[in-house]
């Protein structure tokens, strides 16, 4: 691949790195990479990777775009109401780069999600519920896919990276999920769409840094974040567990 006059002004900043160039810029424009939830947390992601010139992005989404989305979903307009939000993020991702490739799945389930994440690179967890999150992270481990998981509720969130082989899986940390009467979520609790925000753009970050090889990975860790007191932690996760039925010895 090489890059046109216009893609080497769009992506200068990207290139100037050192852990990027034009070889990096070439590998971002030839990857995939798969956001599942159209919401806060992929907003965020799919817009930062976009702009990165992440050369194909596919969103999986069912909702529609509702009014209370707005305070964070920084993919939907007032005037996509209504809308189903692949569409409203095909049309915004497109309008930002249109280097970028979108492809829309309006539903992810057990039967396809194997299927679906087979196409790609590197998969984020924009999801918010708990169901899904599992669903994401035994499918990625059955394929030997990198994930990249994330939460957020109020003004707290937290996000970790698995790569296949390397570090626990998100099934060795929470086990199973939590009965729905003792989920926070967020239209029970309220969340700071700033604070979305910055979750959704380190999971993209991850994703980049997966792509181009390059720097460290929350592998075997947790990160969290307290936008209030505007502290990180980085909290080292145990080893994968042998027991574990999504990524242990069986």
């Amino acid at each position: 691949m090489s890059l046109s006059n216009e893609q080497l002004e769009r992506y200068s900043r990207n290139i100037l790195l050192k852990g990027v160039g034009i070889k990096g810029q070439e590998k971002l424009l030839s990857s995939k990479v798969l956001i599942i939830g159209a919401g806060g947390l992929g907003s965020a992601a799919s817009m930062y990777l976009a702009a990165a010139g992440v050369g194909t992005i596919g969103i999986a989404d069912k909702d529609k775009v509702e009014l209370s989305n707005l305070n964070r979903q920084i993919l939907h307009k007032t005037n996509k109401l209504g809308a189903d939000k692949i569409k409203s993020a095909q049309e915004t991702i497109t309008n930002l780069n249109p280097d970028v490739k979108v492809n829309i799945y309006n539903e992810i389930s057990p039967d396809n999600i194997s299927k679906i994440i087979s196409e790609y690179d590197f998969v984020i967890d924009a999801t918010d519920n708990f169901e899904t999150k599992f669903l994401i992270n035994d499918a990625c481990v059955k394929s030997k896919k990198p994930f990249s998981h994330a939460g957020i509720v109020g003004f707290e969130g937290q996000l970790m990276t698995y790569v296949p082989n390397e570090g626990c899986c998100y099934r060795c940390v929470f086990k199973e999920p939590p009965k729905k009467e003792c989920v926070s979520s967020c239209s029970t609790d309220g969340v700071l769409g700033a604070a979305v925000g910055t979750i959704g753009t380190l999971q993209a970050t991850e994703a980049i840094k997966y792509i181009l090889g390059t720097g460290e990975l929350l592998i075997g860790h947790l990160l969290t974040y307290n936008a209030l007191t505007s502290e990180f932690r980085k909290i080292k996760l145990p080893p994968a567990d042998k027991e574990c039925p999504a990524c242990g010895n069986k």
